[in-house]
């Protein structure tokens, strides 16, 4: 193994990498530590970052401009999928890190690096999804996770190193959720969350960043419409929008209805379950919008279908195996069933629920005159006699030949 001489750190600021830059320093003799940032939308999370970065000890930070790229290659595909990780979570860290992990390396190669470092734990899932990246575009590339071999056992120790090393955090023992944020979705985890008998503290001050719980949301609803092309949202209440853009506009007026609040004990790759409370507001809008539309412009057939691989897609997104053949396979599946979903949808929020006001498509397979319960000219009620004794025909002859059975 080569000596380590540079290395490209994927940087926050927050506890984790920031008492990473003067623990790599101490342990690979004194090695140049080049912060890199990946902006997918953490947006105040980012002031002054270089110079705590340059402070603690590193030599350099890149901050990525990443978002556009993040909204139109990650959310708006996994978006067309309707992938949800175990029917409840919409995935915000999981798409987030392929992307910053494709960035260190672009990084780690324009500047010669030897090894690229992430702050992830050994019980998370983040690990996965940043070495799977790296090794796609870096099959050689040394990886140090410090988590997997320093001594320090805990949030609280890494927070006693911080203050050994006069690192200044923004966090405190008594607030100290792991958190994760970009444009898509926050995430809390820990302290009173580790009991999945604890109610999280929605109505506590400075719990909830980007909304209010739903008891504190307006006695009045508020009505959006979103417009699709092609499964891509395009516009809101008839203004044109960038991706980037109608996300941050649906998190406010989600956020101001306490929309998206998930509340989940999940399954981790590496095999325990976690619980996390996540803050949703866009997403849940935007897949709530898009599933109503699907039901007006897909087949049945291929709306059922698409539910079984959109299953699928979720397990590959959250495991990490964005850049794989399969995810691809399922991608370009996925593109050639929203070519007719183009259309309107109304939504209603209100106190945290979001209901269904209304959907329109040039491309509808909805037809009123077949479906109505009044008289109508287009559809022979008799027929249906015929389909049922053929469809029923298999549990017909079981019945017979099993009543034979017994009698015999």
């Amino acid at each position: 193994m080569k000596e380590i001489k540079k290395v490209v750190l994927a940087y926050s600021g927050g506890l984790d990498t920031s008492i990473i830059i003067p623990w790599l320093k101490e342990n690979y003799n004194g090695c140049e530590v080049i912060a890199v940032s990946g902006d997918v939308g953490q947006g105040t999370e980012l002031d002054g970052l270089e110079e705590k970065a340059i402070k603690t000890g590193a030599s350099k930070l890149y901050v990525m401009d990443l978002k556009d790229e993040f909204v139109n290659d990650y959310i708006f595909p996994t978006l067309k999928a309707g992938a949800v990780y175990e029917g409840e979570y919409l995935l915000g860290t999981s798409f987030a890190r392929p992307l910053i992990a494709k960035g260190l390396v672009e990084i780690a190669k324009k500047e010669g690096a030897d090894a690229i470092c992430h702050g992830c734990t050994g019980k998370g899932n983040d690990q996965v999804r940043f070495e799977l990246a790296i090794k796609a575009f870096a099959p050689d590339m040394q990886i140090i996770a410090p988590w997997r071999i320093w001594n320090l056992k805990s949030r609280e120790e890494e927070i006693d190193y911080a203050e050994a090393h006069n690192i200044p955090l923004k966090i405190n023992r008594e607030t100290n959720y792991s958190k994760d944020k970009n444009l898509w979705h926050l995430s809390h985890e820990g302290l009173d969350l580790e009991d999945p008998a604890n109610e999280p503290q929605y109505n506590k001050p400075g719990f909830l960043e980007m909304g209010v719980s739903p008891e504190q949301a307006p006695n009045e609803p508020t009505y959006v419409t979103i417009h699709f092309e092609k499964g891509v949202p395009t516009a809101v209440d008839g203004k044109e929008m960038g991706g980037v853009e109608m996300i941050e506009y649906l998190n406010k007026i989600g956020g101001e209805n306490g929309i998206g609040l998930c509340d989940l004990v999940e399954n981790r790759l590496v095999g325990m379950k976690s619980r996390g409370v996540y803050e949703n507001p866009a997403g849940s809008i935007l897949y709530r919008a898009h599933h109503v539309l699907e039901t007006i412009c897909l087949d049945r057939d291929t709306q059922h279908y698409k539910t079984l691989v959109a299953e699928r897609f979720a397990e590959l997104v959250y495991f990490g195996q964005w850049y794989t053949p399969l995810r691809e396979a399922i991608s370009a599946f996925v593109d050639s069933t929203q070519k007719t979903v183009t259309g309107d949808v109304k939504l209603k929020l209100y106190k945290g629920n979001i209901i269904n006001a209304g959907v329109t498509s040039p491309y509808t397979l909805y037809s009123e005159a077949f479906a109505t319960f009044d008289a109508d000219e287009v559809y022979n009620q008799k027929d249906s006699a015929g389909f049922i004794n053929l469809f029923g025909l298999p549990i017909k002859v079981r019945a017979i030949l099993d009543a034979e059975r017994e009698g015999k």
